[in-house]
């Protein structure tokens, strides 16, 4: 099987699949996300969001919409935020894009006095009204296929069997009309990875964004333009071979942002490292009026929060975020085309 029929089957079989069976977050799960280290993250995506709102004219009916929500953290502190926005709260619903019925659970809980509209998919939301859109980790866990350049064609990394166990191989040489222009920049041996299941996503984000107004906010691991093997597994904190325990490890990849932002009908920002984005919107000043009421523990754990989402030597750079937003509209605040 292909390493895209792998992953999906990994992380979102009905019964075994990884997040349709546990609570992969937090010290106890299997890896930490941005908002799950601290609340100034949720809140200063709110502060963009709000500012994006009120540059395209405070649009009376908003769909705030989270792709992949996690526990809800991030809604909640977003949320949190937007109460001090005047008349926000008055235009928005609240849409989750969310397969797992595990984790619309642990959401319904987190987002307790709301009531949010869940999705399998993109395709059910709202396309008659401003869409403002948050994915924070959300496209790195979306299957990927590999591809190894074999003269002007391509070999695919599969999963397979040899002995009873796991192993990957490859398939025949084939021509791939999704990767002829990078024949330009590859050779003989090289590995690259493509999604199929993001550009339909991102094309249907930004056709409401451009019929209808509003923007969406993309944070994740990668880079611009994908070369080499990024396939990864979690478990506890830890990392092990994607094939060791299916189902009970977290399996993602690196995003390329060039192939997220391709040929889209809305404008877009320019790839940001999360740090310096982060940065631009304050996150120095914020964390200092907080660390002003913590001390001793409290205050070591937060000066390490804002270390790690910032640091370059932590997520600050391997993090990226871009921004969506409609053609002629201003770039959301943090951001720069």
């Amino acid at each position: 099987m292909s390493i895209a029929e792998y992953m999906s089957m990994c992380l979102f079989h009905p019964k075994h699949g990884y997040y349709t069976s546990r609570d992969p977050f937090g010290s106890e799960g299997d890896f930490t996300t941005a908002p799950e280290i601290s609340q100034m993250f949720g809140e200063l995506i709110a502060l963009t969001l709000a500012q994006a709102w009120m540059d395209q004219g405070q649009p009376q009916h908003v769909a705030l919409v989270e792709l992949g929500p996690g526990r809800g953290t991030l809604m909640a502190d977003i949320l949190r935020t937007l109460r001090a926005v005047p008349g926000f709260l008055d235009a928005y619903s609240i849409h989750l894009v969310e397969a797992s019925p595990h984790m619309r659970s642990l959401q319904k809980e987190a987002l307790k006095g709301f009531e949010p509209t869940w999705h399998d998919g993109v395709e059910t939301l709202p396309d008659n009204q401003a869409i403002f859109v948050v994915a924070n980790e959300f496209f790195d866990a979306l299957p990927i296929r590999q591809m190894v350049r074999d003269g002007a064609g391509w070999r695919e990394r599969q999963v397979g069997v040899e002995n009873d166990t796991l192993c990957f191989g490859l398939s025949e040489a084939t021509a791939l009309s999704a990767l002829q222009h990078r024949l330009e920049d590859t050779k003989d041996g090289d590995l690259v990875e493509f999604c199929s299941a993001a550009p339909h996503i991102m094309t249907t984000l930004a056709n409401c964004i451009e019929q209808n107004g509003g923007a969406a906010f993309i944070f994740d691991y990668g880079d611009w333009r994908s070369l080499g093997d990024t396939l990864q597994a979690l478990q506890a904190h830890d990392a092990v071979d994607p094939l060791h325990q299916p189902g009970q490890c977290d399996l993602t990849a690196h995003v390329d942002f060039e192939a997220l932002i391709t040929d889209l009908p809305c404008s877009h920002s320019k790839v940001t490292p999360q740090g310096i984005f982060l940065e631009r919107l304050g996150i120095t000043q914020r964390a200092q009026a907080l660390a002003s009421k913590l001390n001793s523990a409290a205050l070591d754990q937060h000066i390490a929060a804002h270390r790690r989402l910032t640091h370059p030597e932590e997520m600050g750079n391997l993090f990226k975020t871009i921004a969506l937003f409609p053609n002629g509209a201003k770039p959301p605040a943090g951001y720069e085309v």
